[in-house]
């Protein structure tokens, strides 16, 4: 008996193995193929070692037209809407959770289905709206609209955040003659940092892939972000320049790369307040 139960342990521990193998390797092998296609000016859709390492693919995409321009564009079009998206968020989040009333509830379940609406949805009323407004073919348009589509998620995430620091720490403030705004910026944003650092990376990587809004919202090729420019290794008749396409990919990714890794240590820390309001 105890030999079959033990038989049946490790089927079961073989077989959960065998099901992260194949999870993982849904991860690695695009990985892989970005990587090794970059490297080979002879890429196809096949995962494969390089026929010689080279960096012409690499040469041919750093260029101001296909490049430079294109990721300066992303630069301004997601900073921008990024620090907008948690400005407006942090003060939306503020009175949601410091203040109790009849309509915070019904508020966030409509913030929370707003997340639900497809941007295909509200394009065609938001292109017309731009075009009245002369905000079609601008950063700054781009900019708010990035900013509002991403709004409703990250008011509810700086909501959760927020309600984690004690509201003990802000009366003391108050009592000092700070206004409600002075103690959201030195007291509350300052201790919910990896709270900001989570809906700050959330709001940017969600705004650096986004191909739609900014093909819609952008007619000048020059303003053109890379999200976009990424389509024109999709030549005519099927001919795609795979080699080209994963290396552009990698530099693409690096920005994204980058901030990851300079949020990570906000990211990993803690609100650590255990004594904060002790004594």
């Amino acid at each position: 008996m105890a030999r079959t139960l033990s038989s049946r342990r490790t089927t079961h521990r073989l077989a959960a193995d065998a099901g992260l193998l194949v999870v993982a390797a849904a991860f690695v092998l695009p990985l892989a193929w970005v990587i090794l296609s970059s490297l080979d000016t002879n890429a196809n859709l096949q995962v494969k070692l390089p026929d010689g390492v080279t960096l012409d693919n690499f040469d041919a995409v750093l260029t101001p037209d296909i490049t430079f321009t294109p990721l300066l564009n992303s630069l301004l079009l997601c900073g921008g809407g990024t620090a907008l998206t948690v400005a407006c968020a942090a003060l939306a989040a503020y009175p949601l959770s410091r203040f109790r009333s009849r309509f915070n509830r019904p508020f966030l379940l409509t913030v929370l289905f707003a997340t639900c609406l497809p941007i295909t949805a509200i394009m065609v009323p938001v292109y017309a709206l731009f075009v009245r407004v002369n905000l079609i073919d601008t950063m700054q348009g781009t900019i708010f609209f990035f900013a509002a589509s991403q709004l409703p998620f990250a008011i509810w995430l700086m909501k959760n955040f927020m309600d984690g620091v004690p509201k003990e720490l802000e009366e003391a403030a108050w009592t000092d003659g700070a206004s409600s705004l002075q103690s959201l910026v030195r007291i509350v944003l300052p201790l919910m940092g990896p709270g900001v650092a989570v809906v700050t990376v959330f709001s940017f990587v969600m705004m650096w892939g986004n191909f739609f809004v900014p093909f819609m919202l952008l007619l000048t090729p020059d303003q053109m972000p890379a999200s976009v420019s990424i389509n024109e290794f999709f030549g005519n008749r099927g001919m795609v320049a795979y080699g080209q396409l994963a290396a552009f990919s990698i530099v693409y990714s690096t920005p994204v790369i980058l901030l990851y890794v300079l949020i990570a240590r906000r990211l990993g820390g803690g609100f650590a307040l255990g004594g904060a309001v002790k004594g």
